[in-house]
């Protein structure tokens, strides 16, 4: 194996000559604009859970509205979270987070749906975690080694929608023990 060689000097004229790039640097391997475009995706996805699962947890009926409203509040603050890192992510890229409301519908993966009873919350819900899963594992496999950083920020928003999703499908098991979700 050969040593570890580091044009040192050559990385502090490029870092002084091109400051305006911020966190951009030469050795920066992804599609940037690729990159930027999926994260705009997530980042109005996000927004659009954050949403949902309020509107869920403020209009929660029923005898088991109570502990199910909490878990949709909790899963709200979580996404809002998402949305903070992705945006962060996609300013330190040199983007601009697009946080137009309008636009969200059109941008995401997921869809903003109110119900009237709390199976179809969950279920609701849990449709919207189960397509968010599948877009961040694709995103993650896209990315590869050319962006550890944003790759990492996705493994860690996946895992949590993983866990929402076993949570979702725990709760819809505990209404309907027949329900079939394999």
């Amino acid at each position: 194996m050969s040593d570890f060689i580091l044009d040192i000097e050559q990385i502090r004229k490029a870092a002084r000559d091109q400051m305006e790039k911020g966190a951009v640097t030469a050795n920066y391997q992804a599609d940037r604009n690729a990159i930027l475009k999926i994260l705009d995706s997530a980042l109005a996805t996000e927004w659009i859970c954050v949403l949902r699962y309020t509107q869920h947890a403020k209009s929660a009926q029923g005898l088991h509205a109570e502990p199910i409203a909490r878990h949709f509040f909790e899963h709200a603050q979580q996404e809002e979270g998402h949305a903070n890192e992705l945006a962060d992510r996609i300013k330190q890229l040199g983007g601009k987070p697009d946080l137009d409301p309008d636009s969200f519908r059109r941008r995401a993966h997921t869809q903003y749906t109110e119900c009237n009873s709390l199976v179809d919350m969950i279920k609701e819900n849990l449709i919207a975690e189960r397509i968010a899963v599948d877009a961040y594992s694709a995103a993650i496999r896209f990315i590869g080694p050319s962006d550890p950083t944003t790759r990492r920020i996705l493994e860690s928003i996946l895992a949590v929608e993983e866990e929402h999703a076993d949570e979702l499908a725990d709760l819809l098991a505990a209404f309907d023990p027949r329900e079939n979700l394999n």
